[in-house]
């Protein structure tokens, strides 16, 4: 199974156990992320939006690092204008521990079993 979770802007293919860097975080210990998308193993797809609210994935703040930099150089020609910066993002290395995509497993199958009762109760009585 794999989910789609969207971190510091941009979008990251995740599985249990993967090791990833992603845009810094401010927390540490465990953080859990709402997916965007998710598919089993199966091949079914989740993408919808009721049924995603429900589901998580929990990472493991692992530490950071700084990225390499990037250098910038800007220039005009024949003006003399000559500018040169640099930049090094700062990325957390994180991993991840489990993608659940429910809580209430079981309050789902107590409303199933409530909403067969009556359809079966209704067909007695016809009989």
């Amino acid at each position: 199974m794999y989910a789609i979770i969207r971190a510091g802007g941009k979008q990251q293919k995740v599985r249990q156990g993967d090791v990833l860097d992603i845009e810094r975080l401010k927390e540490t210990g465990e953080v859990t992320f709402t997916p965007l998308l998710i598919v089993k193993d199966d091949g079914t797809t989740i993408s919808d939006a009721k049924k995603l609210e429900k589901a998580k994935v929990t990472v493991e703040v692992m530490g950071e690092h700084r990225g390499d930099k990037v250098d910038v150089f800007k220039y005009k020609n024949k003006t003399g204008y000559r500018r040169r910066s640099g930049h090094r993002q700062t990325y957390t290395t994180v991993q991840v521990k489990k993608i659940t995509l429910s809580g209430g497993g079981k309050k789902t199958a107590k409303k199933a079993a409530t909403k067969e009762s009556p359809a079966d109760d209704a067909v007695a009585e016809e009989a």
